[in-house]
């Protein structure tokens, strides 16, 4: 029987959710407790990962040397092998462990499955083995989201001839929301949102953290935060959340919010 459109079920919402290197070793049992509150009140939710600390464990401990440049990790051949078994090996099937016990389905994933991250070098040269995201395989999340299976993506892409890249872990989180047309992007951070004279805003504009970053309000480690929350923004995600692991802070909306 064909349902009419006023007995169709609410559309679910879609959330992804970029959990940063240094958040992954401390999550609690509080943050599996909101993951899943978020997914009964009707969300479809995606984690992506990096792994910084772990990578740079094990990179140490190989007497590979590693340099940022411009925020991206510049990676040469013998260090992206390190990244891709750290964050293959180690840090995804660790997440994906912790979100099962929590009673939260979860699978973990790479660009290699499914063709997931198809990419292209950054500008090899400069940054090494570092990926640039040219095709997300949308249709393989959908069908885990269908049956109510969380993805979660290590950033770690491939080109089309199986050579393995680096992807900061920023633009995979960006990328995946575009494909999936995710209503949210929440980056999860040790700060549960901006504070501004010790109060965490609730609802803010881009013009507003243009003028907190001018007057100083907003300084050291959340800079680079606002900065890859606008970028989400601009490239088209309706809403960026920065958010601590209760998950909730600070929610940036496009400015014509507030015209």
């Amino acid at each position: 029987m064909t349902m009419s459109k006023s007995t169709q079920p609410t559309a679910r919402k879609r959330i992804v959710v970029k959990l940063g290197g240094s958040m992954l070793e401390g999550l609690n049992d509080t943050f599996f407790a909101n993951f899943k509150r978020l997914q009964e009140q009707g969300n479809d939710l995606l984690i992506v990962h990096g792994g910084g600390p772990a990578i740079n464990k094990q990179l140490a401990k190989n007497n590979v040397v590693s340099t940022a440049l411009n925020g991206i990790r510049v990676t040469s051949q013998e260090a992206v092998h390190i990244v891709q078994s750290t964050l293959i090996g180690q840090v995804n099937p660790n997440l994906v462990h912790q979100l099962n016990k929590a009673g939260i389905k979860a699978l973990g994933l790479n660009g290699y499955d499914g063709n997931l991250l198809t990419c292209t070098f950054l500008n090899k040269e400069v940054y090494g083995f570092v990926g640039d995201i040219t095709d997300v395989n949308s249709i393989l999340l959908d069908t885990l989201l269908a049956n109510g299976i969380v993805p979660v993506i290590a950033c770690i892409g491939c080109t089309e001839d199986g050579e393995a890249l680096n992807i900061n872990g920023d633009t995979v989180a960006s990328e995946v929301a575009l494909a999936m047309k995710a209503d949210s992007l929440l980056l999860v951070t040790d700060t549960a949102g901006i504070k501004i004279e010790g109060e965490v805003q609730s609802l803010i504009s881009p013009s507003a953290i243009a003028n907190w970053m001018e007057s100083g309000d907003i300084y050291g480690g959340m800079i680079p935060k606002v900065e890859a929350a606008l970028a989400c923004l601009t490239a088209g995600i309706p809403s960026v959340q920065i958010v601590g692991d209760q998950l909730e802070g600070t929610t940036i909306l496009h400015q014509e919010v507030f015209a």
